[in-house]
């Protein structure tokens, strides 16, 4: 079914009663990666996978791709088992390791991944110059991926699994080696998809990132769910209440306190100012410092989310806007073939007897003299072009 087909809630994902056991070379059970897992997700929410190293977490992920055959129980993506071919061409999936062609530069390697999804290549083109701004590599298209850092690495690895649009995407630690800026832009990317519709699986054990952007969260351990849920179900506190207010002045601040100390006992009542978390000031203080910084060859903070993912004018870019703008009749009229511009009339034997002179200031071969009359005619051909581009001269050169 088609992703504007689809309704708010729809489940995208249903996994039931899965495990996952690896097994050696004489079928002895070796690992139980993931042990009896039940969850849903819903269209259009930031679902996070949450638990220390070797929890299964990516485990899940490959068999919700349908990269490992799970042991025993139940998985639908889009209401069909993973391995079907047309449900793979709506996701996409950045692993936890980037598996990149190093002798391939960004663009090329962008366009290598459109092409498997058959995608046309003024798509491939348009799509991959948009992720590439929204990324920071549009200054490194000229360097093979082999030389870039990790952070590069993951930057062009996040444009590669959003290549083809997909209404699913997995991201296998999707912020690791980047630094805050591209951790932040990433977090933020993420919460524009989920409100475009698209459905985000985030597997993570950087707990800050998935409290930025997910709805609910999944946590693992041994294998097994220990917990699941929103997070506000399962971060609230509810035998605490924070009351948050401006400065207050010390005799307003004495009756507060006179007023919870008669239900409540002091040593349970804490004072203290808000603090705003280490992220927030770090970028606070690289905005503020970004005017006076160099160039860089390296990644650099991305600019806005691409086009085509944002869903606005999708498919369509200026010069082909510019053109439909000139082909259309304006009110009131039919279309009429756009007017012929008659190249200005050469004297046939003027230009034979140019040709065969050979005195030092001679023209060069093949070259016209422009006389008066040549003149005003290229003048009114000029005129006509420009009427039919909108008024705007052209530009030499152009």
């Amino acid at each position: 079914m088609p992703a504007a087909e689809t309704e708010a809630g729809e489940t995208v994902v249903s996994v039931r009663g899965l495990s996952k056991v690896f097994k050696d070379f004489w079928g002895r059970s070796k690992a139980r990666a993931v042990d009896d897992v039940d969850f849903d997700v819903r269209r259009g929410e930031v679902f996070g996978l949450l638990g220390p190293n070797g929890s299964g977490k990516s485990t899940t992920v490959k068999l919700l791709l349908g990269l490992l055959n799970p042991t025993k129980g139940h998985i639908e993506v889009f209401g069909r088992p993973p391995r079907h071919v047309q449900t793979k061409s709506r996701i996409g999936y950045l692993p936890e390791e980037s598996y990149l062609y190093r002798y391939l530069n960004a663009k090329e390697t962008l366009d290598f991944f459109g092409n498997l999804f058959h995608l046309p290549r003024i798509d491939r083109a348009r799509r991959s110059e948009q992720l590439l701004e929204m990324v920071g590599l549009n200054q490194t298209l000229t360097r093979t991926v082999g030389e870039f850092s990790k952070g590069m690495q993951r930057r062009i690895g996040l444009a590669q699994a959003l290549i083809n649009d997909p209404d699913l995407v997995i991201l296998d630690e999707p912020t690791s080696g980047l630094d805050p800026i591209g951790c932040r832009e990433v977090k933020d990317l993420i919460v524009a998809l989920a409100r475009r519709g698209k459905t985000v699986i985030l597997s993570s054990h950087l707990l800050a990132d998935v409290e930025d952007v997910c709805d609910r969260v999944v946590i693992y351990y041994g294998g097994k769910v220990q917990a699941i849920g929103t997070l506000k179900e399962l971060l609230t506190t509810p035998d605490a209440i924070r009351i948050t207010t401006p400065v207050l002045s010390r005799a307003t601040m004495e009756r507060v306190l006179e007023v919870i100390r008669k239900d409540v006992a002091v040593d349970k009542v804490r004072i203290d100012n808000p603090t705003q978390n280490l992220e927030s000031y770090f970028l606070d203080v690289v905005q503020k410092a970004r005017q006076a910084a160099a160039e860089t060859s390296g990644a650099v903070s991305g600019a806005r989310i691409a086009e085509y993912l944002r869903g606005d004018g999708a498919g369509e870019t200026g010069s082909e806007k510019l053109l439909e703008r000139l082909t259309l009749p304006q009110p009131g009229q039919t279309a009429a073939p756009a007017p012929s511009v008659a190249a200005p009339a050469v004297d046939e034997k003027k230009l034979e007897d140019l040709t065969k002179s050979s005195g030092p200031d001679a023209p060069l071969a093949g070259s016209v003299p422009v006389t008066p009359e040549a003149a005003k005619d290229l003048s009114k051909a000029d005129e006509k072009l420009s009427s039919l581009l909108g008024g705007g001269r052209p530009e030499s050169g152009a």
